[in-house]
């Protein structure tokens, strides 16, 4: 058992060969996304179905990868903020924020909830509907790039992989 107690570069066979920070699989995971949710946005800001000005707001970098949580998560039939914020892994805070902002671009609205006249759920406008179709036409490209980028069986085994560890 490696002893803790001592921190110094120097001192510790531990600390002479950190390349594992480098690779491991978390980072690897999170290089990963990050360049696939990139690559989807890229693609959006040049699909001619989604908005000038949101293509606008995605070329500039204006819109993120935390915005694509909201496209990401938001059920079709709508949702309370509190199930898109844990659905995202979000504060309800944070999520709110997010909400508001895609609400002024015309992507999502907020109505009174059927179920609940007390509560409101966040549900696509027109626009957020068309802005969800051009993501899941980036997402479909991006995906056959990657596909084509690593071949037909690594990306199955990675898919299957991920599937299996999320679940």
């Amino acid at each position: 058992m490696p002893d803790y107690t001592d921190f110094s570069a120097s001192a510790s066979p531990l600390w002479q060969d950190d390349r594992w920070r480098e690779t491991h699989l978390g980072r690897l995971l999170g290089h990963a996304m990050r360049r696939f949710d990139e690559r989807v946005l890229h693609l959006m800001a040049g699909n001619e179905g989604v908005p000038l000005a949101l293509a606008n707001l995605a070329a500039r970098d204006q819109i993120s990868a935390a915005h694509v949580h909201i496209t990401r998560h938001l059920a079709l039939e709508g949702s309370r903020l509190t199930e898109l914020a844990r659905a995202a892994g979000m504060s309800k805070q944070a999520m709110g924020d997010l909400v508001d902002q895609c609400a002024a671009w015309g992507l999502v609205q907020r109505e009174a909830d059927p179920l609940d006249a007390r509560a409101r759920r966040v549900v696509f406008t027109p626009v957020g509907l068309a802005w969800l179709q051009a993501f899941r036409d980036a997402v479909a490209q991006a995906e056959a790039e990657f596909r084509e980028a690593v071949g037909k069986d690594v990306a199955t085994v990675v898919a299957l992989g991920l599937e299996a560890y999320a679940n």
